[in-house]
């Protein structure tokens, strides 16, 4: 995998960073971590609050300061300086893939998100959501991310990795904060936040409305070889409250999306349709420490629904004047709603004398109740066409009215409930002297399929005082999702109620080397197979493939001078689809990612962050064009109290307009890969008070 002579800016700030411990200049720990947050600790690896230098999970914080320093505004920018994850996107709606360690999936269901650490996965297809949106990042305090499985502590999809988004309390807002920002795409979003004293309680409150028309980037060849642009509308509502007295904790929160259909729901430009969808999320915590002596004490209660609504106008799979049989062309326009309701508690016991010890419990009901859909075609896309008896399979002439229909006799999905309880344990034991053993456990027993049992294991070793070595090896599986056991009604996709999970096993060496205290580095070698993965077999859900995958990621953090910090890492990998003994395709061989961040004057701030992503091959089969490699460059400027307590910023990314584009798969039939946004500019003002 050679380095690219194309890109001097990029590899300079890495090798700087890199190199930078031959002129290294002190520096103050108070100062760095006033400036950049606390990334010194993380509590995603074990349940609990450790330093992340000995954490048994290779592991990322990102703090608020981090996320402002790079002038991110979506979370999906931010993950993007996680090495060994690449953040890719879908053609339907611009959904994001998170591609951990070349593990590249349309669906993207191999990785598990959590916010304030509960699931937010969706029963339907396994991700965020369909109509995901992106998520704000100024009431976010952390973002937490492992790399590996996860499954033993936290079960169904922590299987690539981990994500952990933690938002603002009071106690981090303090006050009254509101915003604007606008720029390119015609963009513009609005937000408020308070933190503070609600009678008795501690009381955190988040608003924020945004709009675009999204940027343009034009596919050069659809399904029908048509050219057009990307439809990424978006307008977005999120709204956030977090109460808290003594152990207590309630949050509420409420996102609504309505996005335009990217590149269109069938590999056919469809510049019309629409699709929304809301969320809603509602948590009650409790934690004591020293409820009983030696014993701490978590539980938590929840509920989230997400209710996607059929796309006003339709979508069209076949525009009209295609097929004769639909003169008005081919309608489809499936909906669905889901809801979650989750219990669990978990203890941890300090008794002994070189052990701390978790132990957990919990249940979960996941409940797709509403199914809805609206088409003009049956399962062999044949017309459904006769309004007096909708369920008519052949018409005596060609026409194309829309019917709503609800029976299996048309319906692509029927609601379905699953029922989840679990166990685990976890103990981690100081067994000698800078030496630590975690292992960890879980039990998994689900109604429709089954039940699981996933293990871990990590030896930390503490070599010497400027260094640390883990060695790890993980289990995790992936549930399938109610589309790939029950879809019905499909003629390009059925389910298959037998299906299996996806497994995996990994092993994992990290080296951690503090070599002067201005530079830091960090080594990561991993190993993966994949079994029984879920694909599409002659138009069945089938577990009918396996992967293998190996790598490295190199990181380093520089701090050149009190006002300069450099921060890059490299990422290597290779997956390999054991099938063909091809690479898997799609995800990046080998990607690089750099920034600086210079204090250059009082209250002023200069940063530049680099990206470059290369080596993506084709799925196996796939006889297209190689897809380019692309670098691009992005530049923010801070001011700080520039007027009556405002904070000033603006961000440009790629700065030099570089024609970047994310790869098709083979699946959605389109032969162009997706346009990335070009240049584009934003303005913002932030006043706190």
């Amino acid at each position: 995998m050679p380095v690219s002579k194309q890109h001097p800016i990029l590899y300079f700030l890495f090798a700087l960073a890199w190199t930078g411990s031959l002129s290294a200049q002190s520096f103050e720990d108070e100062d760095l971590a006033l400036a950049y947050g606390d990334k010194s600790t993380i509590s995603i690896a074990t349940g609990n609050k450790q330093a992340i230098t000995r954490a048994p999970a290779v592991s990322t914080v990102i703090t608020s300061r981090d996320i402002e320093a790079m002038g991110a505004t979506d979370l999906d920018q931010a993950l993007e300086s996680v090495p060994g994850l690449h953040v890719s996107k879908s053609n339907i709606a611009a959904k994001p893939i998170y591609s951990f360690r070349g593990i590249h999936t349309q669906q993207n269901s191999q990785v598990l998100m959590l916010v304030n650490g509960i699931p937010i996965t969706n029963i339907f297809q396994g991700d965020r959501g369909q109509i995901w949106g992106g998520m704000p990042l100024e009431n976010v305090a952390r973002i937490e991310v492992i790399r590996g499985p996860g499954s033993a502590l936290y079960g169904a999809d922590a299987f690539s990795g981990v994500i952990n988004i933690i938002t603002k309390t009071a106690e981090d807002i303090k006050g009254t904060e509101t915003g604007v920002r606008a720029g390119s795409f015609n963009s513009r979003d609005a937000w408020l936040q308070h933190g503070g004293k609600l009678g008795s309680f501690d009381a955190a409150f988040y608003f924020r409305a945004g709009n675009t028309d999204g940027q343009k980037g034009i596919i050069q060849q659809d399904v029908l070889s048509n050219s057009g642009p990307v439809n990424e509308e978006r307008k977005a509502i999120d709204a956030r409250a977090d109460l808290s007295r003594n152990n207590w904790r309630l949050r509420a929160a409420y996102q609504k999306r309505e996005l335009g259909a990217g590149a269109g729901l069938a590999g056919i430009l469809d510049p019309d349709a629409r699709v929304s969808e809301n969320r809603f999320y509602l948590d009650l915590n409790y934690e004591r420490a020293n409820w009983l002596p030696d014993w701490d004490v978590a539980g938590v209660v929840g509920y989230y629904d997400i209710h996607q609504k059929q796309a006003d106008p339709y979508f069209t799979l076949v525009p009209a004047g295609i097929n004769p049989n639909f003169p008005d062309g081919m309608i489809g326009n499936p909906g669905h709603s889901e809801q979650h309701t989750h219990a669990s508690v978990s203890t941890f016991y300090s008794g002994f004398e070189q052990h701390q010890v978790l132990f957990g419990a919990g249940l979960r009901q996941d409940d797709l109740y509403e199914t809805v859909e609206t088409k003009n075609f049956n399962g062999t896309f044949a017309p459904i066409c006769d309004p007096l008896n909708p369920t008519d399979p052949s018409p005596t002439l060609p026409c194309s009215p829309v019917l709503m229909v609800a029976d299996a006799s048309f319906i692509y999905l029927l609601p379905h409930k699953r029922n989840l309880t679990y166990v685990f344990a976890q103990d981690e034991w100081n067994l000698a002297k800078d030496w630590t053993l975690t292992a960890g456990l879980r039990h998994d027993r689900y109604s429709d399929f089954g039940s699981t049992t996933n293990p871990r294991l990590a030896l930390v070793w503490d070599a010497a005082y400027n260094v640390v070595v883990k060695a790890m090896h993980g289990e995790a599986f992936r549930a399938p999702t109610f589309v790939e056991q029950y879809a019905i009604n499909n003629p390009v996709q059925s389910g298959s109620p037998g299906i299996r999970p996806e497994t995996i096993q990994t092993d994992e060496l990290a080296i951690t080397w503090q070599t002067t205290p201005a530079l830091q580095t960090n080594l990561n070698f991993f190993h993966y197979r994949m079994r029984n993965i879920i694909q599409l077999v002659t138009a069945k859900m089938q577990n009918a493939g396996d992967q293998s995958g190996r790598g490295l990621e190199l990181e380093a953090t520089y701090d050149a001078a009190n006002n300069l910090r450099l921060t890059g890492n490299l990422s290597l990998q290779r997956a390999t689809d054991e099938t063909t003994g091809k690479d898997a395709g799609l995800a990046p061989q080998r990607r690089l990612f750099a920034r600086a961040d210079w204090r250059f004057a009082p209250l002023w701030q200069l940063g530049a962050t680099a990206n470059h992503v290369a080596d993506r091959l084709r799925e196996p089969g796939d006889s297209r064009a190689a897809i380019p490699d692309y670098t691009t460059v992005d530049l923010i400027l801070r001011r700080e109290r520039i007027a009556y307590g405002w904070d000033a910023r603006a961000v440009v990314t790629n700065l030099f307009n570089r024609d970047a584009k994310e790869p098709t798969f083979m699946s959605s039939g389109i032969p162009s890969d997706l346009p990335l946004a070009g240049r584009a500019i934003y303005l913002q003002m932030q006043l706190h008070i």
